[in-house]
C-alpha cells in the first residue's frame, strides 16, 4: 500500500510513550482491531513498506516504549 492510502481507525498512540511494550501492543490492538502491533527492540531493522494493518511498537532494553507507535 502507498502512504497516501487512508487507514481506518486510530492510527497513532502518543499516550503510550513510557508504557511497557506488551501492554502498549495489547492496547493498540484493542483500540484498533484492524492492526497487528509488533514489538520491536531498539536497534532492530524493520521492513519500510507502508501498511495500514501494522504498528511497530519500538521498545528500549527495558521493554519500554520510546517512540510513538503509529500505523505504518
Amino acid at each position: 500500500m502507498s502512504s497516501d492510502t487512508t487507514c481506518q481507525g486510530k492510527s497513532s498512540w502518543p499516550e503510550l510513550l513510557g508504557a511497557k511494550g506488551k501492554v502498549a501492543a495489547a492496547k493498540i490492538e484493542k483500540e484498533n482491531p484492524l492492526v497487528d502491533a509488533q514489538i520491536v527492540p531498539k536497534g532492530s531493522s524493520v521492513i519500510l513498506d507502508f501498511r495500514c494493518d501494522r504498528v511497530w511498537v519500538w521498545v528500549d532494553e527495558r521493554g519500554i516504549v520510546f517512540q510513538v507507535p503509529r500505523i505504518g
